[in-house]
């Protein structure tokens, strides 16, 4: 698949302001708008850095608007919505054709019978983006010229400039944003145009000029502040040659690598690295992977980032999604097998794993790392439960016996801590051998959506995923001890007593399994995804025609083409569309929207009740054809449960990317 668009896209605002890109660096920043140009999001622009990686994002561009000089008339390049809905100017008629290069996206203008491209990408390991110009066709030059639209604010923000004053220095080669005495200098920076011509030159004026009431769409649609100011900070002119190249540069480093054609050769190199990784990693490669795949592939690698520790300054994590996640202990470990071990890159789970594992604290894993902040928040019951799953599937792909010996002590403390109890009243139920979990106003589950005080899906009780997960850590724990020589009999005991009284969920009434057991209602019918894991985990606590039947309630009533819907269509309080403000979206996040990861667990689930991998692997292919549609070259976090299931939330999620991968290695035949 070749992500390219031409003007039947380009030239249409509305396609093409609803197709948006991604590319990131690596420590948590990225670079990120629409094809069409303008912004549509208030996390939308050429340099959100990481200042404290990987959080501590910052938006410090917004964007370059350019304009061109060609043949004695001037075109605009650039596009923007101002407060008052008018579109000016219209420049986006003007992009010829859009392309997916792997991850850089680039764009090719027509003015005449002069072609001028566009790239951008950055730097890995560092907040520094490339904004890359070739005049590729021309007849005579062309004058490009670049007004910089600077910002400093959370990525979360939004600025009113209310007189705002920025220091703006003129440096060699470019100039130097300040925005406030404590604050982290941008650099804006060019490289010489490259070409067969030397003769061509540039300059830089300085200027402060805001630009008042940018229009963001999609926060309107979120309920969230709309209108946005950005400073105009300097004015960059340079002539190009047909031929010619030349390389913008921001950075928050003073003397970052001006060379745009080496950069972008690193990046190139980067990439082909992760493919190949990929291939050889397959067991049957004797056919090439589609090249949706290959899209996959390199957008599982913009989720991995590091996470330094004092042990470690080299540790690694997950972001969970892009735009606005951080690294989320669930979604990490939920994620960790389908972008690490299935693309070749067990060193780096072995990374995350050890990084985590400094983290548990009364047995639990972090449910996320605040933006702000270093204390990391423990509201979570199944994330220290996936961490087994997660070290399961990084030793079954290596047999690293010293880093199970060093995670073991812990992992049995996790064990230890859960039976006896820890925060939140989680804690193992001497009368079944299940796990009860739950406390008014926290939601501890994956079903975690909470307003002020209202956690709308609060599961509290023996939700089915979390039992199916202890169910399947008993087992590991179990295979682990006698790995490693220790006792095990405890854990398979256990397991045994799990596994008997897990039948409670069996809900012979409606031929699946109850979604919540022992909860302040008592239990909770209600047909939703979270029982597949009962079949889709390596170590299933349901017997075979359970497991079949548990496939077909799922497939019948909450399948669609992108995932699994969070719940009934049936059920008084589903919700077939998500928007709208945040009680709003919140109220419908659980309650019917569908969830991307999920069609990964239940292409599993169906693989293993009906053993046909050529017929589970038919549900991913809808997943190829939406890597043009909203985050281009990735996958959605959540769709609309109801038809045409427009997908919503972060345009690129690590556990949908994650899961879709390792499902359709798993099917591969």
């Amino acid at each position: 698949m070749c992500i390219e668009f031409g003007r039947e896209i380009c030239g249409n605002l509305d396609t093409a302001e609803s197709r948006e890109w991604l590319v990131t660096n690596g420590i948590g920043g990225y670079a990120s708008a629409t094809v069409a140009g303008l912004l549509t999001r208030r996390y939308h622009g050429l340099l959100i850095a990481a200042l404290k990686p990987p959080l501590g994002r910052t938006l410090l561009l917004a964007k370059l608007d350019e304009t061109v000089l060609y043949d004695t008339r001037s075109y605009s390049l650039h596009t923007n919505r101002w407060a008052d809905g008018i579109v000016s100017p219209h420049s986006y008629q003007h992009i010829e054709r859009f392309s997916l290069e792997n991850t850089i996206p680039v764009w090719r203008f027509a003015v005449a019978d002069a072609l001028l491209e566009k790239r951008v990408w950055m730097q890995q390991g560092a907040n520094t983006t490339y904004v890359q110009y070739t005049l590729r066709r021309a007849t005579q030059p062309l004058k490009l010229t670049l007004k910089a639209m600077v910002n400093y604010r959370d990525y979360h923000g939004d600025t009113q400039s209310n007189g705002w004053q920025m220091s703006v220095e003129q440096v060699e080669q470019g100039i130097c944003v300040t925005a406030y005495s404590d604050a982290v200098p941008l650099y804006l920076l060019s490289d010489s145009p490259k070409g067969d011509s030397s003769a061509s030159r540039g300059s830089v004026s300085v200027a402060h000029n805001w630009y008042y009431g940018f229009d963001l769409a999609v926060e309107r649609y979120r309920g969230l502040r709309d209108k946005e100011d950005h400073l105009h900070a300097a004015t960059f002119e340079v002539t190009l040659n047909p031929g010619e190249a030349i390389a913008f540069v921001a950075s928050t480093e003073k003397q970052p690598d001006l060379h745009g054609e080496a950069a972008l050769k690193l990046r190139r190199a980067q990439e082909q690295k992760l493919t190949g990784l990929w291939n050889s990693n397959r067991p049957l490669n004797t056919k090439e992977s589609p090249s949706s795949i290959n899209h996959l592939v390199l957008a599982a690698d913009q989720f991995i980032v590091n996470r330094p520790v004092p042990e470690d300054s080299n540790g690694k994590t997950v972001i969970a999604g892009y735009h606005w996640f951080g690294d989320w202990g669930r979604d990490t470990m939920i994620s960790l097998p389908g972008l690490t071990i299935s693309t070749g890159r067990p060193e780096v789970a072995r990374s995350i794993l050890r990084t985590f594992a400094r983290y548990v604290d009364q047995g639990m894993l972090p449910n996320r790392f605040p933006d702000a902040g270093e204390q990391p928040e423990y509201n979570t019951v199944d994330a220290t439960l996936w961490y087994f799953e997660a070290v399961r599937a990084y030793y079954n792909s290596r047999d690293d016996d010293n880093l199970l010996g060093e995670l073991f002590p812990i992992l049995a403390d996790i064990i230890n801590w859960h039976c006896r109890g820890t925060r939140y009243n989680i804690h193992l139920d001497a009368a079944d051998g299940l796990l009860y979990a739950g406390v008014a106003g926290v939601q501890l589950t994956w079903m975690d959506a909470k307003v002020d005080d209202w956690v709308v899906t609060p599961r509290i009780g023996k939700p089915i995923e979390v039992n199916a997960l202890w169910y399947n850590a008993l087992r590991t724990m179990a295979k682990f001890a006698r790995q490693l020589g220790k006792p095990h009999q405890e854990y398979e005991a256990m397991a045994d007593r799990a596994q008997y009284r897990f039948s409670r969920f069996w809900n012979d009434e409606t031929g699946y399994c109850y979604d919540v057991l022992d909860g302040p209602d008592g239990d909770d019918s209600a047909l939703r995804p979270n029982q597949i894991f009962a079949v889709s985990l390596p170590e299933s606590p349901l017997t075979p025609a359970q497991q079949r039947s548990v496939v077909e309630a799922c497939g019948r009533v909450l399948l669609t083409s992108h995932g699994l819907r969070s719940l009934a269509p049936d059920h008084p309080q589903y919700q077939g569309k998500y928007g709208g403000n945040q009680y709003q979206r919140d109220g419908a996040y659980h309650q019917g929207t569908v969830w991307g990861w999920l069609l990964g667990p239940f292409v599993l689930a169906h693989l293993r009740v009906y053993k046909n991998p050529e017929q589970a692997r038919q549900f991913l292919e809808p997943m190829a054809n939406h890597l043009t549609a909203h985050g281009l070259g990735s996958l959605s976090e959540i769709f609309d449960g109801d038809a045409p299931m427009t997908p919503r939330g972060c345009i690129a999620q690590a556990w949908t990317v994650a899961e879709t991968l390792r499902a359709w290695l798993a099917t591969e035949i």
